[in-house]
């Protein structure tokens, strides 16, 4: 057994041994896997099944003997072309049968229907999948949730004289999206280059123009009881619960608008282009500090968060902003903690960006109010309870 395949194993060890408040991932060979729906096929008939009888029976009486066969198509259809966080977010629909793919934590204690329906989430790992139909190129890690692929990992050891610069250029130059249907845009979250002392992250293959950030928990990550530097990634960032709040409350398509010059018009035009916003681990370090400590505290303390040039803060405000809109002390609770949220900046270019990127991220139509008349405007909307300002 290489060092890499330890490396792999210890990850995998973790993962399917920690139980996350009643979550806990599996593993399955990766014979299991299609890889022209790039699905579990099986992973998803048994979620849905478990979940959503009354539903797949409405389909059974459609299709027949059919009916797994075309959900799974339909489903991996809609994956293709509305993208996972979508897909997982608003579920799809075939035939007069309406289907959720993931059940996240309920906000309340008292729909338990819904929280038995959350603890039936199927977390899977894949080792070494064999991801296209026209090769035997696999990729070292890929993890799944009711049957669907949501994260990429690629693997490096240092003893065996590789580096985290190995595992971005295999991303770069032998994970060619073209024609492979699961390393398109949006069919997966997130791709993790990962050594013993580094962590890098991309949400786009672009081949030779893949552009990674990084993915550390400080300049230099410290190392852990076990001798990694890099544990806090299975142990804070792809457990169950955390995967379910990342893709919640976190990943984002944003579209951003760039202007450039156009040689054959002769003028300034505006290109729109697609990104899928990824929280990097400070972002997602401090906002779940945040939210834990409102919980605990509740109203009225107040916090001081210091940043550097172009760390995110716009992403970071609006994800907290919505985050604690639908904050309760405890799940018992009937009334959240805050009424509104109210996000006041001093420089109008900021107010313009945080404008966009708050009204972005909003999921349910009506949550976001933009203030950009008057006082009176300001006025109704705290009248009106108005959730974000």
């Amino acid at each position: 057994m290489t060092t890499e395949k330890r490396y792999e194993k210890h990850i995998e060890d973790y993962l399917v041994s920690t139980d996350d408040k009643g979550l806990k991932y599996h593993s399955i060979h990766y014979t299991e896997y299609d890889n022209i729906l790039c699905l579990i096929p099986t992973e998803v008939i048994e979620f849905i099944k478990t979940t959503q009888e009354t539903e797949y029976e409405k389909l059974t009486q459609q299709y027949g003997a059919d009916a797994d066969s075309k959900l799974q198509k339909r489903l991996s259809n809609e994956l293709s072309s509305r993208g996972v966080i979508d897909v997982l977010r608003n579920g799809i629909k075939d035939r007069g049968a309406s289907f959720s793919l993931i059940y996240f934590e309920p906000k309340s204690g008292l729909n338990l229907e819904h929280r038995a329906k959350y603890l039936q989430n199927r977390f899977s790992i894949v080792r070494q999948l064999h991801y296209s139909k026209d090769s035997e190129k696999s990729i070292d890690i890929v993890l799944f949730i009711n049957g669907i692929p949501i994260i990429s990992i690629e693997l490096k050891n240092q003893l065996t004289g590789q580096t985290i610069k190995n595992a971005d250029r295999q991303y770069r130059f032998d994970r060619n999206p073209k024609g492979e249907t699961l390393l398109q845009f949006k069919r997966l979250i997130a791709h993790f280059s990962i050594d013993n002392d580094s962590v890098h992250m991309t949400t786009r293959l672009k081949g030779a123009d893949t552009f990674f950030l990084p993915y550390n928990k400080d300049i230099k990550n410290p190392v852990d009881d076990e001798g990694y530097r890099v544990s806090y990634m299975w142990q804070e960032i792809l457990n169950p619960n955390s995967v379910l709040d990342i893709l919640e409350n976190f990943v984002h398509i944003a579209i951003e608008t760039e202007k450039k010059w156009d040689e054959k018009q002769g003028k300034v035009v505006e290109k729109k282009e697609e990104k899928l916003i990824f929280p990097r681990y400070h972002q997602l370090d401090v906002i779940r500090k945040l939210r834990t400590r409102v919980i605990e505290q509740g109203a009225g303390h107040n916090y001081l968060i210091q940043h550097t040039t172009g760390s995110g803060k716009s992403f970071e405000i609006g994800w907290l902003a919505h985050l604690i809109t639908s904050l309760y002390r405890s799940k018992d609770d009937n009334f959240r903690i805050f009424d509104s949220v109210i996000i006041i900046t001093d420089r109008k270019v900021l107010d313009k960006q945080l404008q966009n990127t708050v009204g972005q991220l909003e999921q349910t139509s009506g949550v976001v109010k933009k203030i950009d008349k008057d006082s009176d405007q300001l006025k109704r909307s705290l009248e009106t309870g108005k959730d974000i300002i």
